[in-house]
């Protein structure tokens, strides 16, 4: 599948990966499963499945773990929800037939703590967009980074946009000498697990709070109702 392909069946799906982004997602998913390498390929936070569609249309497999509890779906829907998960679990099943990606795709319907077990051996390329508080999202970081394999990718969605996700990767990615920060499309960082300690690399992710400080004061204004839409992602 080409990425325009997945792009034409993801786009439409609810969620809020970018065009530029699914790009970048789909380069690195590419990339690791090139040459017929059996290459895997894990989701954190899946939502209704835009993303997992863009990662199925470039690798064979992706293990993708989501709860769909209704929860940490937004700024507002922090609390689980019977309902609101039950409709999310029935749509991402449903986007993922229409993609035609069923069988590329194995589900954990765990949070991303308790999955840690369920899903065994090192990892090619993470995609994290699980719930962005700091402690969720430090741990996510944290535990499933380790697992990334040397010379891996490791993306993060809501980078130097959501106050708990930039704070979990101040604590570290910035002076860690195991990731090199190799760019972003909107929000979306990608790292790569490489030996890259030094000043430089903190320089590149420090430079990025500016358009942090900008996206906080963007999301306070629609808070407000100083301003509308759209919400920094």
């Amino acid at each position: 599948m080409t990425f325009d392909d997945a792009w034409a069946h993801a786009r439409d799906v609810e969620g809020w990966l970018t065009e530029a982004q699914a790009r970048r997602l789909f380069a690195a998913a590419s990339r690791a499963g090139a040459g017929g390498n059996a290459a895997r390929v894990v989701e954190i936070g899946s939502f209704r499945g835009r993303s997992a569609i863009v990662l199925a249309g470039g690798t064979p497999e992706v293990v993708c773990i989501d709860p769909h509890a209704g929860s940490d779906r937004g700024p507002q829907e922090i609390a689980a929800d019977a309902d609101r998960g039950r409709a999310d679990h029935e749509a991402f099943a449903a986007n993922l037939a229409r993609a035609g990606v069923t069988a590329r795709v194995r589900h954990v319907r765990a949070f991303s703590d308790a999955a840690l077990e369920q899903v065994p051996g090192p990892v090619d390329v993470l995609f994290v967009d699980g719930a962005h508080r700091f402690g969720p999202a430090r741990a996510d970081l944290v535990g499933w980074g380790d697992r990334v394999r040397p010379g891996g990718r490791m993306l993060v969605h809501d980078a130097w946009s959501s106050v708990g996700v930039t704070l979990a990767l101040l604590t570290t990615t910035v002076f860690a000498r195991r990731w090199r920060y190799v760019g972003r499309s909107g929000s979306l960082a990608e790292f790569a697990r490489e030996d890259a300690g030094g000043a430089r690399n903190a320089l590149r992710q420090l430079r990025e709070l500016p358009w942090f400080a900008r996206n906080v004061v963007v999301k306070a204004l629609i808070l407000a109702r100083v301003r509308r839409g759209p919400w920094p992602y």
